[in-house]
C-alpha cells in the first residue's frame, strides 16, 4: 500500500515538473515564495503584536485607514505592471528594444501623474473617511499621513512589471524581505513600549516606502542596463502606431481594477459604513488567517504571466494549456491541505495567537476558505486573458459581479455583518472564476483553430 502511494506521488511529481516552462515558473515563483513565506511569517507575527496591542475595534480602524488609501490609489491606477509585462515582453521577444523602452517610459510617466492625483483625492476625501468609516473625525490627520505612501510609490507598478519581464524575481524577493523585516521590527518596538495606532501605522508606512523606492531603483537600473543610459530619451512617437491598442489596454485594466474596488478591495470600508469598526476588526482578522492558504499561491501570477505572454506570442498553445493545467493542480492541493488544517485547528489557533476576543472571526474564516479554494485553483484566470489580448472580458465580468455584489451589500451587511462580507467575497470568487475560465477555454480553442487554418 505504502509503495503504491509513493509511486503515485513520484509519477505526479514527474508529470508536473517535466516541462521546462513549469520548472521556470516554479523557480521564479520560488524566489518570491521563499520570501513570501518569510514575509507571511513576519506578517503573522505583526498581526499578533498589533491585535494584542490595539484590540479588535482599533485594529478595524487601522484596516480602514490602510484600505482607504489602497482604494483611492487603485481608483486612479492603470495597473501598469500588467501593461509592461504584456508589451515590453512582446517587443523584447520581437527584438524591438526602442519600442520596449518607450512603453516603460510612457507607463512610468502615466503612473507618476496618477499617483499625484491619487494623493490629492486622499487629501480631499480623508475627512469623509474619518467621519463615516472610522467614525471619528479627529483621525483625519492619520488618513492624510498614511496617504503619503502613494507618493513614495510613484512608479511601483511599472517597476514591478519590468523586473518581472526580465526575470529579476530574486531582486523583488530581496526587497520584499527587507520591507517585511523592517515593518516587523518597528511593530515589535511599538508592542514592547506599549504604543498605539499612530506608531503601528508609521511602521507600515516605513515598510511601504522601502518597498516602493527599492523596486523603483532596481527597475531604473535594469532599464539602463538593458537599453542604455539614454533609454529615457526614447521618443514616445515610437508607439504612434500602437497608441490606440496601448490606451485601450490601460483603460480596460483601470476599469477592471476600479470595479474590483467594489468586488474585493473595499470590503472593510463597506462593512464599517454599514456596521462599525469592531465588525471591520473581526473581518480583518478572518482575512489574515484565511490568507494563509494564499501564501505560496500569491507569487504564482507574477511568475506565470510573463511565461503565458511569451507562449501566446509564439502561438504555442499546447505549452499554454500545460502551464495552466499544472499550475491549477499545484495550487488546488496546497489549498485543500491548509484549509483542512484551519478547519480543524482554527479556533485554538485564534485563541493562542490573538486571544479569545477574536474568536467570533472563526465562522468568517470557514466561509472565506471556500472562495479562496476556487480563487487559488484558477489563480491564472485574469493573467491568461491579458496574455490572450482580452483585457475587456474581466471588465465585463466585474461589471456583472459589481451589480450583484452592490445588491448583496445592502441586503446582507446590515443583517449578517462581517459574515455577510465573507459570503459576498466567496460568491464573487466562484462566479468570476467560473465565467473567466470558460472564456479562456473558448479563446484558446479558437486560436488553435486559427493556427491550424
Amino acid at each position: 500500500m505504502l509503495n503504491a502511494v509513493i509511486t503515485r506521488l513520484r509519477n505526479l511529481f514527474h508529470r508536473v515538473f517535466e516541462n521546462e516552462l513549469i520548472r521556470r515558473v516554479i523557480r521564479n515563483s520560488g524566489y518570491l515564495f521563499s520570501v513570501t513565506g518569510i514575509a507571511a511569517m513576519f506578517s503573522m507575527l505583526q498581526g499578533i503584536f498589533v491585535a494584542r496591542l490595539l484590540g479588535v475595534a482599533v485594529l478595524g480602524v487601522l484596516g480602514i485607514i490602510v484600505q482607504f488609501t489602497t482604494v483611492v490609489n487603485k481608483f486612479t491606477s492603470f495597473r501598469m505592471n500588467e501593461l509592461i509585462v504584456k508589451y515590453v515582453g512582446q517587443y523584447t521577444e520581437t527584438n524591438q528594444p526602442r519600442r520596449a523602452a518607450a512603453v516603460f517610459k510612457a507607463a512610468g510617466l502615466t503612473e507618476i501623474t496618477s499617483a499625484i492625483f491619487a494623493y490629492g483625492l486622499i487629501w480631499l476625501l480623508a475627512p469623509l473617511g474619518a467621519r463615516f468609516l472610522a467614525k471619528d473625525i479627529s483621525l483625519t490627520y492619520l488618513f492624510w499621513i498614511y496617504g503619503l505612501i502613494v507618493l513614495a510609490n510613484l512608479i511601483f507598478e511599472s517597476a514591478t512589471g519590468l523586473l518581472q519581464i526580465f526575470d529579476r524575481f530574486r531582486q523583488i524577493a530581496i526587497v520584499t524581505f527587507v520591507q517585511s523585516f523592517a515593518t516587523l521590527m518597528l511593530i515589535f518596538l511599538a508592542f514592547i513600549f506599549d504604543r498605539g495606532l499612530a506608531e503601528v501605522m508609521a511602521a507600515y508606512m516605513v515598510g511601504k516606502i522601502i518597498g516602493g523606492l527599492g523596486l523603483s531603483y532596481l527597475a531604473l537600473r535594469e532599464a539602463r542596463r538593458t537599453w542604455g543610459a539614454g533609454w529615457w530619451r526614447t521618443p514616445l512617437s515610437e508607439l504612434r502606431l500602437q497608441a490606440g491598442e496601448l490606451i485601450r489596454f490601460a483603460i480596460n485594466t483601470n476599469i477592471s481594477g476600479t470595479l474590483s474596488l467594489i468586488n474585493r478591495d473595499s470590503e472593510l470600508l463597506w462593512l464599517s459604513a454599514f456596521t462599525s469598526p469592531l465588525a471591520a476588526g473581526y473581518y480583518k482578522q478572518a482575512l489574515a488567517l484565511a490568507n494563509l492558504v494564499q501564501m505560496p499561491v500569491s507569487p504564482l501570477p507574477k511568475a506565470t504571466y510573463p511565461e503565458l505572454s511569451r507562449e501566446v506570442a509564439k502561438k504555442n498553445w499546447p505549452n499554454l494549456r500545460y502551464i495552466l493545467r499544472q499550475g491549477s493542480r499545484l495550487a488546488f492541493w496546497y489549498t485543500i491541505a491548509v484549509s483542512i488544517f484551519l478547519v480543524l485547528f482554527g479556533q485554538p489557533l485564534i485563541t493562542l495567537l490573538y486571544g479569545d476576543e477574536f474568536l467570533p472571526s472563526y465562522p468568517a474564516v470557514l466561509i472565506l476558505l471556500v472562495g479562496f479554494l476556487v480563487a487559488n485553483t484558477f489563480y491564472w484566470n485574469r493573467i491568461a486573458l491579458l496574455s490572450l489580448g482580452r483585457p475587456d472580458y474581466p471588465t465585463k465580468v466585474n461589471v456583472l459581479i459589481v451589480v450583484l455584489k452592490f445588491i448583496g451589500v445592502f441586503a446582507l451587511l446590515p443583517v449578517f455583518g462581517y459574515l455577510g462580507s465573507a459570503m459576498l467575497l466567496t460568491f464573487s470568487y466562484i462566479l468570476g472564476n467560473s465565467l473567466t475560465v470558460l472564456k479562456i477555454r473558448s479563446e484558446i480553442r479558437h486560436r488553435e483553430r486559427e493556427t491550424v487554418a
